[in-house]
């Protein structure tokens, strides 16, 4: 099992560093960059802004029950909402959900190219394969990611004010008052930081199995479902060491 592993992580390494090679045509790369941040980025915009605003509202209901007690200001609602959306929902869970759907997506992708003998194609031609293929994505979703975590941070932030305007378990004002209260605008960027990490791990661990898949439509199922799974540990991973040396 250890061996398995380790050889999967070189094929990896080999991977990535084929990938990272300046483009044979700039004109055909920023083509597919736009293209992959159209399919990719853009089209999941809709599922990120439903998700960010339920939970932001969740996230003030739950707080608004929890904290109830004479030495915790009625502020503290907001000003929770606000610190848990930036410091790890729009960050962390979302590029899971993320990793569900885009790096699905790219396995699947990239596996079916592979088991119709698309990418031998490609390589028969003298075109590195990895770098055609799998460059454009990994640009389109680092470029793209962050927005996504923005638009996150801010619909989360409105779907906990939909809750204190039309509910009344805090008022607009207190629940204003804690968004602005002891604000850290590095927080902001902590998020962005780790949603350009993750996304190099969903696009890189996605197209990693979808570019090693054998066989079948069994076998590009099996590889798109690794993908999630091992994209999303290492995610897991990765946030523990990030907020360990950003937050220090």
């Amino acid at each position: 099992m250890i061996l398995d592993a380790l050889h999967r992580f070189g094929e990896y390494v080999l991977l990535i560093y084929r990938t990272l090679t300046w483009p044979d045509r700039w004109s055909v790369f920023v083509r597919q960059t736009f293209r992959e941040i159209t399919k990719l980025g853009v089209d999941s915009i809709g599922i990120v802004l439903i998700i960010s605003l339920f939970t932001g509202a969740v996230i003030c209901l739950q707080m608004t029950m929890n904290i109830r007690s004479l030495f915790i200001p009625a502020y503290a609602v907001g000003m929770s909402t606000r610190d848990i959306l930036f410091l790890e929902f729009s960050s962390t869970i979302m590029c899971l959900i993320l990793a569900g759907k885009v790096g699905s997506n790219i396995a699947s992708e990239i596996g079916t190219m592979r088991v119709t003998e698309q990418i031998d194609a490609l390589e028969i031609m003298g075109v590195n394969s990895a770098n055609f293929l799998i460059l454009p994505k990994i640009v389109a979703l680092m470029v793209f990611i962050p927005v996504l975590v923005i638009f996150s941070n801010f619909f989360g932030i409105i779907g906990g004010y939909i809750v204190a305007t039309f509910t009344d378990i805090i008022t607009v004002a207190k629940y204003e008052y804690g968004i602005q209260s002891y604000y850290k605008e590095f927080y902001i960027w902590y998020s962005i930081i780790k949603s350009i990490v993750f996304a190099f791990i969903i696009s890189t661990v996605a197209s990693y199995f979808g570019y090693y898949a054998k066989g079948g439509a069994l076998q590009v199922g099996k590889a798109s479902t690794n993908s999630v799974v091992i994209s999303s540990v290492i995610i897991l991973l990765f946030d523990v060491i990030l907020t360990h040396i950003l937050l220090q």
